[in-house]
Order: C-alpha cells, then sequence, then structure tokens
C-alpha cells in the first residue's frame, strides 16, 4: 500500500510501499521495517506481504495537524481491516463525500477503492494503527456463505460501491489484540509463516464480523434513540481516554459530555459493552501491554498510567491477561 501525502498541497511524498515493488514470485512472504522522516510527520512501519494479503502497522507522530491525501494509481483493489490502537484521526474523502472516524482502540472493515481528501490528526501523541488489506477476490471468497453482516459489504465490494461495515466503530477487544500480537512477532519462516499470517488475518476478520453482527442485534434494544445521545457517549469516551492519568467521576463526565448520568451508564453499556470505569480499566491494561512490548519498565508504565503502586498495577494485569506484567517484556 502506497499513501500520497503533501503539505500544504505541494511536492508529494511517497509513504510506504507498493505491491507491484514486491518481488512475490521469489519468496511467499515479503516483510519490510523501515523509518521515515518528513516535514509532517515521522513514522516506523511494518509491512508484511503474502499472497493476497497485505498487513501493515505503524507508528506515526504528526507534525502537523492537516495533511492532504492524493489518489494513488499503482494500489490493488483492496478490503481493509482497520484497527487504531492509539491516537485519534479524521478522514474526509472527496471522491464520495465522506467522513471516516478513526478513535483510540476503534476498529472497523472499510472498502475506499479510492482516497482523494483531507486528513486531520492529533499532534500531541503517537497514532498507531494496524492494518489487515485483502485482495477483492480474496475478501469475497471468504464473506461467501459466513455472515449476514461480511455478505452486504461484500455486495457492496462486488459492485464496487464505497462502504463499511459499521456506521459507528467498535472497541478492539482482547482477542483482537492477541491476533495483532501474534502476527507482529511471529517467527515462522516461509511457507509456515504464510499459513500463521493468513489464518491469524482471517481469524481477525471473524471476530470484526462476530463483533458487529453482535453490535446489529443490541441495535434493537439500544438505549439511545437520538443522534445526538450517541455522539454525547462518544465525546465521553474520548475525552476518558484524553484525561486518562485523572479521570472524571461519572457525574462530572456526564456534565462534560451533556448528557444524564442514567443515560451515560447505559450508553457505554450499549455501545461498548462495559460500565464506564470498566472500559476505562481495559483501555489502559491494552494500552500498558503495548507500551511493555515497546521495551518501557513495569514501574514506569504503572506511574504512567496513574496506578497507585506497581502491586496494583501487575494485580490488575495479571487478572486480565492471565500472565504477569514481567512475562510480557521477556
Amino acid at each position: 500500500m502506497g499513501i500520497n501525502v503533501s503539505k500544504n498541497y505541494g511536492t508529494w511524498k511517497k509513504v510506504g510501499g507498493s505491491f507491484e515493488h514486491f518481488p512475490m514470485r521469489e519468496h511467499l512472504v515479503i516483510e519490510r521495517k523501515e523509518k521515515y522522516s518528513f516535514s509532517f510527520s515521522d513514522a516506523e512501519l511494518v509491512q508484511i506481504t503474502t499472497p493476497d494479503i497485505y498487513i501493515v502497522y505503524g507508528d506515526v507522530m504528526f507534525k502537523q495537524h492537516q495533511l492532504y491525501f492524493r489518489p494513488t494509481n499503482d494500489v490493488p483493489d483492496m478490503i481493509k481491516l482497520r484497527f487504531t490502537l492509539s491516537g485519534n484521526g479524521t478522514i474526509y474523502n472527496y471522491v464520495n463525500n465522506q467522513k471516516y472516524l478513526f478513535n483510540s482502540n476503534q476498529q472497523n472493515i472499510i472498502y475506499m477503492p479510492q482516497l482523494d481528501g483531507i486528513g486531520e490528526y492529533d499532534t500531541r501523541r503517537n497514532y498507531r494503527f494496524f492494518e489487515v488489506h485483502f485482495a477483492k477476490e480474496k475478501f469475497l471468497q471468504l464473506s461467501e456463505n459466513s455472515c449476514r453482516a461480511l455478505q452486504v459489504l461484500a455486495d457492496h465490494v462486488d459492485g464496487g460501491r464505497y462502504a463499511q461495515i459499521a456506521e459507528q466503530e467498535l472497541p478492539i477487544s482482547s482477542a483482537m489484540h492477541d491476533c495483532i500480537h501474534g502476527i507482529l512477532n511471529c517467527n515462522y519462516i516461509e511457507g509456515l509463516k504464510v499459513l500463521f499470517l493468513q489464518s491469524k488475518c482471517i481469524e481477525l476478520l471473524v471476530l470484526q464480523a462476530d463483533a458487529f453482527e453482535m453490535a446489529v442485534t443490541k441495535k434493537q434494544n439500544f438505549p439511545l434513540k437520538s443522534t445526538y445521545d450517541k455522539d454525547c457517549i462518544y465525546y465521553a469516551r474520548d475525552y476518558l481516554i484524553q484525561n486518562i492519568h485523572q479521570p472524571p467521576s461519572v457525574a462530572q463526565l456526564s456534565k462534560v459530555c451533556g448528557i444524564n448520568e442514567f443515560k451515560l451508564k447505559q450508553g457505554f453499556k450499549a455501545l461498548f459493552d462495559s460500565s464506564v470505569f470498566g472500559y476505562l480499566s481495559d483501555y489502559k491494561l491494552n494500552y500498558a501491554k503495548e507500551l511493555l512490548l515497546d521495551g518501557k519498565s513495569i514501574k514506569s508504565v504503572a506511574f504512567e498510567l496513574g496506578y497507585s503502586s506497581v502491586q496494583h498495577f501487575s494485580t490488575a494485569f495479571r487478572k486480565k491477561f492471565a500472565v504477569s506484567p514481567g512475562k510480557v517484556k521477556t
């Protein structure tokens, strides 16, 4: 995948590679780890290409709030499983006049044949994303006789129509995080590596499809009827994450987001299948796991995320992941 970006609509730069540059006939798996430094961002990318599947993980620090995305002609027609691990962003695509929101710890499945528009990003924190791109024919094959959510999406894809599996993104589950971690830390080689990566990518597709099917079922009994109420809950979620070190009380959060406490609690349960602070705790621990895998010490992670002690952090971490923080680092 290549993304052309420009500062102030000026000189084009290419971030990442494209499929046509990879010698697929020579190797079953091509993996590249690269660093980029531009006037608009610093980025580290991990790119993995196998037959019919392209995987990319990005850790980006944006230096400017707004970027322009130019259409590219060398990218195959693909369906994107999108996971925003941290940071926030918005893309306005002029081609279909659609706005796409990418919020921390959220996921969606997107079909966007062409992009020509504006991207806006938070310059205060790193933006991390993980994507799996299925070749169009591969995705259509996998979606056949699967579930209604994927089949509806496949109908749009087959017709070349822009689509995403859900209007609102859903949280990244622990099982999805585990799949992503497995892909990024795969030690198999060649044939076995292809099988492992393909199986994990398909597992991610299954987990996402199942999550969206469950969301459709819950929608029938959804307690928030108005768009305003839903927007308030998403705003509350974003505010909670932005203030992760000193989170507000439920009463304070309800005032900030403009909704009463009852709707706030019911809305979190409906949208995120969790209580307000259950969601925050889950988010903090998933983020803590990322920090530990990046090499940060247990003590610094516990302090950064506001735990009262290393012991308190370790207990919560072990309860969620069934392993101690120390074993994650080894």
